[in-house]
């Protein structure tokens, strides 16, 4: 999961690009970049940590240009050093630079193709920077001085053959305009907009439409799987479906933690579906559970309040904010490191004593992945005084990696992998596991502007839709995503940037 942004218009966009970033900011913080065209020549910026670190008033100072891409990131089983924030450059055709939001599952064997057939050098472990360099071969083997809009979108049909997996993707060509890609399954979010000015439109692309709100840009439509958009530095818009065979099966997991709550993909608000799935569950609730004796709903804050809130009015039961959130601290989902997100835990959220005392509390969330956080969550309330912990999440139980560009961990760190509902609630400590089903977290998510008949659900069934997922693949991811070995890989760039530190001292 990462967020990513393109403008072109008729003034500097350096500043609409970082306010953009930080609306997108929920959906990567390790690291945060932007490039910028201006006469010919990129601008680049790009560091880890949050977009307000990593762009100070010098560095926006130098970033000048009509165009440029943003890109947020969260590291999924690659590295997370400064080398791999993005957006990525390289200068051969025109200079392009790109920023990505996905996962290829193919990477490795396409690395391999661009190293010894089309003899391009990969600096990196991003796949990134492997669709980087594909686009830019496949549009270097047609040998246009300037590229037209028809050649981009070869190149992209070309790269749609190559690459399997789900992305979104921005790239920007030196001098020429600004292109975004969907994958053919539009498994990964992308939309654009647009900004009416004296001096004409100006456009903005982005994973969501919040990150158009907050500029001013009126949302026009999602980018359909396997289409491209070409925008030029003119600001004439070109579009064509570039897949063979292209389906829209967005990621359900989109909905039910990623995106904002103000957006809007795909023709469904985010807001709503979370909404429905708190109906839902209060459904499940009262038909499995008609005698329940919960006192009060808390919410673990934020992504779950949506669904609380309807789920509290539905049981007839009070609702009550029991946590406090600290906003300093980043989501523990996405942080890197299983001692990383455990500290964090008691630091992110303070309970109120009075909500607890004595009561019987269900508690919210959008979702259970590792259940460390639920764990200690429910540890707290039960030291705030309450009787019976109940745990319901708006989702259903995740037990499978995600391959598609969510940092869903390897299937043994999954709570719910090998467990039943029931086990799941005896490991976290809770009287009582609730999960939503799969059925009625589709049915709350259906219903839109946009049919949409199948979403990407492999994180709860085990069902890849790219269809080239094996036992071995995800053997392979197992080993990639163990946190074990993450650290340890951590580790080792610690020593060894502290041993050439301490040589070059020598």
């Amino acid at each position: 999961m990462c967020g990513i942004v393109g403008i072109v218009a008729k003034s500097h966009v350096n500043q609409d690009i970082f306010d953009a970033l930080t609306f997108l900011q929920h959906r990567g913080q390790d690291a945060a970049g932007m490039v910028t065209c201006n006469d010919g020549r990129f601008y680049l910026r790009k560091d880890n940590g949050m977009v307000r670190d990593v762009f100070r008033t010098r560095h926006m100072q130098r970033l000048i240009g009509n165009m440029g891409i943003g890109h947020v990131r969260y590291p999924t089983a690659g590295s997370s050093s400064a080398a791999e924030a993005q957006p990525f450059y390289v200068n051969s055709p025109y200079g392009i630079a790109l920023a990505h939001n996905g996962n290829l599952t193919n990477a490795n064997e396409i690395a391999e193709s661009i190293f010894k057939a089309d003899l391009r050098h990969i600096n990196t472990n991003s796949d990134s920077e492997v669709l980087l360099n594909v686009l830019a071969h496949e549009l270097q083997r047609l040998g246009q001085l300037v590229p037209r809009a028809e050649d981009i979108f070869y190149a992209v049909s070309q790269l749609h053959r190559r690459c399997r997996g789900g992305y979104a993707v921005l790239a920007m060509i030196t001098g020429h305009g600004i292109v975004g890609i969907r994958d053919p399954h539009g498994i990964r979010p992308l939309c654009y907009g647009v900004r009416h000015t004296d001096t004409g439109p100006e456009y903005m692309v982005a994973s969501e439409s919040v990150a158009l709100d907050a500029a001013g840009y009126q949302l026009v439509r999602d980018i359909e799987p396997g289409e491209a958009i070409y925008i030029n530095a003119e600001g004439e818009v070109f579009t064509k479906q570039c897949a063979e065979n292209p389906q829209l099966i967005p990621c359900l997991f989109e909905y039910v933690y990623l995106a904002r709550p103000d957006s809007v993909m795909d023709g469904v608000s985010v807001y709503k579906a979370r909404l429905k799935a708190g109906e839902f569950l209060a459904k499940q609730i009262l038909e499995e559970w008609p005698e329940h004796d919960i006192d009060v709903v808390i919410p673990i804050p934020d992504t779950s309040r949506t669904a609380a809130t309807e789920l509290a009015s539905m049981l007839g039961v009070k609702q009550r904010e029991g946590f406090i959130k600290n906003r300093y601290i980043g989501r523990t989902f996405i942080m890197p490191g299983q001692q990383q997100r455990k500290k964090s835990v008691r630091q992110k959220l303070n309970p109120i004593e009075l909500e607890f005392r004595d009561k019987n509390v269900l508690l919210v969330d959008d979702s259970v992945v590792r259940g460390t956080t639920s764990q200690q969550i429910i540890e707290m309330a039960r030291e705030m005084g309450a009787r019976k912990v109940y745990f319901a999440s708006a989702a259903p139980a995740v037990r499978y990696p995600n391959v598609y560009g969510i940092d869903m961990p390897s299937a043994t760190e999954l709570v719910a992998h090998g467990r039943t509902d029931d086990e799941v609630g005896v490991e976290i400590g809770a009287d009582r596991m609730i999960y939503l089903r799969l059925d009625n977290l589709i049915k709350s998510t259906q219903g839109g502007d946009i049919k949409i008949d199948q979403f990407d659900c492999s994180v709860f069934d085990g069902k890849y839709i790219t269809g080239d997922i094996d036992d071995a693949y995800l053997a392979r991811l197992e080993q990639a995503r163990n946190d074990d070995e993450m650290n340890k890989k951590n580790a080792d760039l610690v020593d060894t940037a502290t041993a050439t530190n301490m040589q070059s001292k020598m």
